[in-house]
């Protein structure tokens, strides 16, 4: 389904938000498979698209089930925007570009990119780099802000935004400078949903079903996104769909998938990799921590596959 359908649909929209080190093919692939309606790369420096930097290259491959499927740059360059932008217009397996206004880590920060370009001093800037990159794109352009950088500044800029071309936007509840410390503004998100003519999603502290429907009835969204709260519980997008919990017989079929993709993408390097997200799975369940050492030493696929079904 292409984007612009997709948007229009009567249904809400359950969006994976890009989550560095988490969100990669095999995590998307899993999460598309089992209810997620739209999927975006992990965060990507424009200047690495432009200086067609290997690593960046693969980051940007999709699974074939993904659709649609954008990928989220962070330009503090108008000149590397251009360039990554013109490289992304040729690739046919990309369905658009979420412009990253929104990331609150310090490097970033100091890079000049990301939620700092919400600063009031930035606002020029964001304007030129956002024109340079709608204009050149040949696919549809989205957004995901913050509220602001140490204040709220959400409505103003999501105005902007729309003005500039943005097609669509996804708002997170928090200021930069909260990182991800506080609750999310609901109320903030839902001035900006009745600001603008284009469709918003919400971002923050969705971990489930119930949460979800409420963000959705009281802000007005056009859809949810969901980073951390899809980190050990990639299901909650069944969930979503069926509108409810899912059994232990769906998390575990959830789970195997998402270890298949591993192997499948990273060979038997997705064993080690793997561990991280199979230390979240396995909270809450029976003899966790000896499922953890045992995990923790073996490297074999198979005997790994065996102990998930096994503890599961």
């Amino acid at each position: 389904m292409n984007i612009s359908n997709l948007l229009k649909s009567s249904e809400p929209l359950f969006f994976l938000a890009p989550l560095a080190g988490y969100t990669d093919l095999p995590f998307r692939s899993v999460v598309k498979k089992f209810g997620c309606d739209m999927t975006f790369s992990e965060m990507i420096n424009v200047n690495a698209i432009a200086f067609n930097n290997e690593k960046t290259k693969k980051m940007m491959i999709k699974s074939p089930i993904e659709s649609p499927y954008f990928i989220q740059i962070a330009a503090n360059n108008t000149e590397n925007a251009i360039k990554a932008v013109e490289i992304i217009n040729e690739n046919n397996e990309i369905d658009g570009i979420d412009i990253n206004l929104g990331c609150p880590v310090k490097k970033a920060i100091r890079s000049g990119f990301g939620g700092v370009l919400l600063k009031d001093e930035n606002k020029e800037k964001l304007k030129e780099i956002i024109s340079a990159i709608v204009k050149t794109s040949k696919k549809p352009v989205s957004a995901k802000i913050r509220l602001g950088f140490d204040k709220s500044v959400a409505t103003e800029r999501a105005k902007l935004l729309e003005d500039l071309g943005i097609q669509f936007l996804t708002v997170h509840g928090r200021t930069v400078k909260q990182m991800y410390k506080g609750k999310s503004n609901y109320d903030e998100i839902k001035k900006v949903v009745e600001a603008v003519n284009i469709p918003v999603i919400a971002n923050g502290d969705i971990t489930d079903f119930k949460k979800a429907t409420f963000v959705l009835e009281y802000t007005g969204a056009k859809g949810v996104s969901i980073g951390r709260g899809a980190i050990g519980k990639p299901w909650i997008f069944l969930e979503m769909k069926q509108s409810g919990e899912i059994t232990p017989k769906q998390k575990k079929e959830v789970l195997l998938e998402h270890f298949n993709q591993m192997i499948k993408w990273y060979g038997d390097y997705g064993v080690i990799l793997f561990r991280k997200h199979l230390h979240q799975y396995s909270k809450g369940i029976a003899n966790a921590s000896e499922f953890r050492s045992k995990i923790n030493e073996e490297t074999n696929p198979e005997i790994v596959k065996e102990l998930i079904e096994e503890y599961f």
